[in-house]
């Protein structure tokens, strides 16, 4: 079986069997701060599009639902005009999420994919969305490539020709990953948003500059397991190739600002001015874990670096918020 359909099959299973958060942990879930600072980026943007009401607030991948959660909680506060404006849509595959968003977020509308999201300005946020959707690879053979399949737990070769160029000056072995999931739905995406208005946030880990190598992993029980065996129990993932998504952002007429840092976007809309407000009036301890939750987002040796954004959004639009120069 070719690896993006082993793996497509092996994470449908897994996320409609399994509590993924048994066996890893987002940035929404370590602390409320992750989605309050993106409620407010949302908020911003849409002052910056000229608070266009009805607008879609749709997130890709919402998990548990907690970032809209705490980003709606946010705004009640201080941005009421933009939740009046915003119709909430959330793209999710698998009913056990769907039920679980449900019980936090029970005015919003699901969708398997964004071809049936209704017609409109949106702002659209993903946080390690694209990770998950299954990628191809292909090892440098000679004076071409082959691609591994996956039979009986293990990778094979089999003949085949990319679907786009891969680089030529690669050595003897080395593998290209090749995500066309993720490709189509940043294109499709991007595309959406240069005819119909608004900016897409999307945060995830891997390098800012495409790279041979081969990134595919799994998590089983909070530990490293082996992604071919015991398909359906494990959470397959990969890194996100940001410069290549990016390209196809501005083939299909979308402005693109980063990859940047995630440390660096977070600090920039206020992250340790958020940690230090919520962490005043409370005891120590909990000041400390606080602090901690911040520091683990943010810092560069912790997700601050792996983790990277960049912002989709209409030619006409200013710079988003944490993306100027």
């Amino acid at each position: 079986m070719r690896l993006d359909h082993f793996m497509a099959r092996a994470n449908a299973l897994y996320y409609a069997n399994h509590d993924p958060f048994a066996d890893f942990t987002t940035a929404p879930e370590i602390a409320q701060m992750f989605g309050e600072i993106l409620g407010a980026w949302s908020a911003t943007v849409w002052r910056q599009m000229g608070g266009p009401s009805p607008m879609l607030w749709v997130e890709a991948g919402p998990g548990r639902g907690t970032l809209m959660t705490d980003a709606t909680r946010a705004l009640t506060r201080v941005a009421p005009a933009f939740l009046d404006a915003a119709r909430l849509h959330l793209v999710e595959t698998s009913p056990r999420l769907r039920a679980l968003q449900a019980r936090s977020l029970p005015h919003a509308t699901w969708h398997a994919g964004l071809e049936t999201l209704p017609p409109g300005p949106l702002i659209l946020l993903a946080n390690e969305f694209l990770d998950a959707l299954p990628i191809r690879q292909f090892v440098r053979r000679g004076q071409g490539f082959t691609e591994r399949h996956v039979e009986a737990g293990q990778f094979t070769e089999h003949a085949g020709s990319p679907p786009l160029p891969l680089p030529e000056t690669v050595p003897e072995g080395a593998v290209i990953e090749l995500n066309e999931a993720a490709l189509a739905f940043t294109t499709a995406l991007a595309q959406r948003i240069a005819q119909q208005g608004g900016a897409a946030l999307l945060l995830d880990y891997g390098p800012a500059q495409s790279a041979a190598g081969e990134s595919l992993q799994a998590l089983h029980a909070g530990a490293p397991a082996d992604p071919l065996v015991n398909p359906g129990a494990a959470d397959l993932t990969a890194h996100v190739d940001f410069a290549r998504l990016a390209d196809a952002a501005r083939a299909a007429g979308a402005m693109v600002r980063g990859p940047l840092p995630q440390g660096a976007l977070l600090e920039r809309l206020g992250l340790y001015v958020r940690a230090g407000r919520l962490a005043a009036g409370t005891s120590p301890r909990q000041a400390l874990g606080i602090m901690q939750a911040a520091q683990r987002l943010a810092a560069p040796e912790r997700m601050g670096s792996m983790f990277k954004a960049i912002v989709l959004h209409h030619p006409s639009l200013p710079t988003p918020p944490g993306f100027e120069a």
